[in-house]
């Protein structure tokens, strides 16, 4: 005699079993195939193996939030319910973030330039394949990150919790995880962890804004990471060590220090101002 589960039962679980019900399932269906690679290759190539075996962690939890979405909530339009939706109505709001994100990496650097904090160096060989890899590597963290802080993780905080109240959860989560590092490395760090919980609070409003649509979002993170790339690999500024690095950013990053927290401010508080004009909002 077969017992058949039911899995719709799960929806009316407190919201942290069903996330770390998910997290399980997730973690016990990666390491099958992540311990053998980190045994085999990671002496060889540290990063090379991090960067497969987060890309097969992102595989699997496609495939099993997936499945989460249509056999626990019985949503057949799984990708739209988490705010993906096609490449017309995703592109003009990426592309509009994105702009933005950039622009407010270089209207750092050009503060910084104009006080004397930095100087400009020149540009390195490679050049064309930094500006190449920035985009790369911008478009696939925020693409992975927004669909599961902004998309997955979301979604279930607001099936239980008031809105405000998820998106704060949401953000600090969102800032943590940024900490699992070494514990000098998270307290060297740790000044970057306001301005974390400030552009996770952000990127909430961002897809508010956007009619639940993760365009926005992605595109203002995405334009984040680049030009923090393009800036930090590229080394296309020196700081002039004139004022401390806690206020120019550690590490080199222009939004992990004082003068980027007053950024990230400017950004919250601009984003929370349109979130309060939009009165078509409603719960998921």
């Amino acid at each position: 005699m077969r017992l058949k589960f039911n899995f719709t039962t799960i929806a009316q679980y407190p919201a942290f079993l069903r996330l770390g019900l998910f997290l399980v399932v997730l973690v016990v269906c990666w390491l099958p195939f992540a311990l053998p690679i980190y045994w085999l290759f990671n002496a060889r190539d540290a990063n090379l193996v991090s960067i497969v075996t987060m890309t097969l962690l992102f595989g699997i939890f496609l495939l099993l939030l997936n499945f989460w979405t249509r056999r626990v909530y019985g949503q057949a339009q799984v990708w739209q319910s988490y705010g993906l939706r096609s490449l017309s109505q995703l592109l003009p709001p990426i592309l509009k973030g994105w702009g933005l994100g950039c622009g407010l990496i270089f209207g750092l650097c050009a503060i910084k330039l104009a006080l004397g904090w930095a100087t400009v160096q020149p540009l390195p060989s490679g050049f064309y394949k930094i500006i190449l890899e920035g985009l790369v590597v911008g478009f696939g963290v925020a693409f992975a990150e927004e669909l599961f802080f902004r998309g997955w993780l979301l979604n279930e905080f607001e099936q239980d919790y008031a809105l405000n109240f998820a998106l704060g959860l949401n953000a600090t989560i969102f800032a943590l995880l940024h900490f699992l590092k070494p514990l000098p490395e998270v307290l060297r760090t740790f000044p970057q962890f306001p301005g974390l919980v400030l552009l996770g609070m952000s990127l909430v409003w961002a897809r508010r804004i956007c009619d639940r649509s993760l365009g926005l979002s992605i595109g203002l993170h995405s334009g984040l990471v680049c030009g923090y790339y393009w800036v930090n690999v590229g080394q296309w500024l020196k700081n002039s060590q004139i004022v401390p690095t806690w206020v120019t950013g550690i590490d080199g990053n222009p939004l992990a220090g004082a003068l980027g927290l007053v950024m990230l401010s400017l950004l919250a508080i601009a984003l929370f101002g349109q979130t309060r004009h939009i009165n078509s909002f409603h719960r998921p």
